[in-house]
């Protein structure tokens, strides 16, 4: 018998990400883990309505999602305790500008370029809804058809209740040939 545990959240764990975007003319960066695709083209990233890159991303409509990896795990964590209204955090990373205008972590094995096409907003929270403009990967975590291979590319995962980081695990089957 299962135990109602109240209205929680039981969705995790999720990716870990570092969203980036340009707010008065430099890049900022905040840690994320409420993010998630809601179509084949689009993914939603959430943020408190009082994080200082939201400025940036209302203005240009533009932003990265950097997905985390054990190498650069410590450095990302640090974007989710500093606040970017205090502190400066546009040389927290090595960067590059993406073809479309967001600030891409160079230290991130896969980048997500996305440019906002609406904001939610829901109980102080930003919903911005992001079109997925481009996905930017090194060769070494591509399969050879050229998609992210998830055997080799270990993401962060964080899992909110314990406050816990985890990376990915061993294939348990196949989706659609489990008869």
């Amino acid at each position: 018998m299962k135990k109602n545990i109240g209205a929680s959240l039981a969705l995790y764990p999720s990716p870990l990400v570092v969203v980036g975007a340009m707010v008065a003319g430099k890049p900022s960066w905040t840690l994320v883990a409420h993010t998630g695709t809601v179509a084949h083209s689009h993914i939603m990233v959430s943020l408190v309505q009082a994080h200082y890159i939201n400025k940036g991303i209302r203005e240009t409509k533009k932003l990265s999602v950097n997905v985390v990896d054990p190498s650069w795990l410590k450095e990302a964590d640090r974007m989710g305790v500093l606040s970017g209204s205090k502190t400066d955090k546009s040389e927290a990373f090595a960067w590059t500008l993406g073809e479309h205008g967001a600030p891409l972590i160079d230290a991130a094995k896969v980048s997500i370029e996305c440019e906002v096409d609406g904001n939610y907003e829901l109980e102080a929270f930003d919903q911005f809804i992001c079109k997925v403009l481009a996905v930017y990967a090194e060769e070494q975590v591509l399969n050879e058809k050229g998609k992210i291979n998830y055997h080799s590319f270990k993401p962060v995962l964080f899992e909110f209740p314990t406050y816990e980081y985890f990376v990915t695990g061993d294939k348990v089957g196949s989706c659609g040939r489990m008869n």
